[in-house]
């Protein structure tokens, strides 16, 4: 699971976090901070992970885009939601679900009736924060 805490540096993590306040230019200032930051082989001393980084921030903007769109479309129904660790060729199939587990998540989500709430993270089943 992917959330924003997961994000070290401090000046992203406050923007990413930020729900109320956060724009799509201000997700692409973090990005493009971020990518700079790589480009330069700075990422350590700026403070962004050291694991996974390009990783760890997609997904962070993945989710504060959704929230965006959620925002912006009331009348649909947008979540985030992590289907866990399924085993697929991406992971050399080392993950602990299978297909079908990792999908039962997305497909209720998207199953979900007009009118529902919208916004959210989901892991897998159950909602989270993110």
């Amino acid at each position: 699971m992917i959330l924003f805490q997961n994000v070290s540096n401090e000046w992203a993590k406050t923007i990413l976090s930020d729900a109320e306040n956060f724009t799509e230019e201000r997700v692409d200032e973090v990005l493009n901070k971020y990518l700079k930051d790589f480009k330069e082989g700075s990422l350590k001393a700026q403070g962004w992970p050291a694991f996974m980084s390009a990783y760890t921030l997609s997904k962070a903007a993945m989710n504060a885009y959704t929230r965006i769109l959620a925002k912006k479309h009331p009348s649909f129904c947008i979540h985030c939601v992590c289907p866990g660790f399924v085993k697929t060729d991406i992971n050399y199939n080392t993950g602990v679900l299978t297909v079908e587990e990792g999908a039962q998540g997305p497909v209720r989500l998207a199953l979900l009736p007009n009118g529902a709430p919208s916004g959210l993270f989901f892991n897998r089943l159950e909602e989270s924060e993110f």
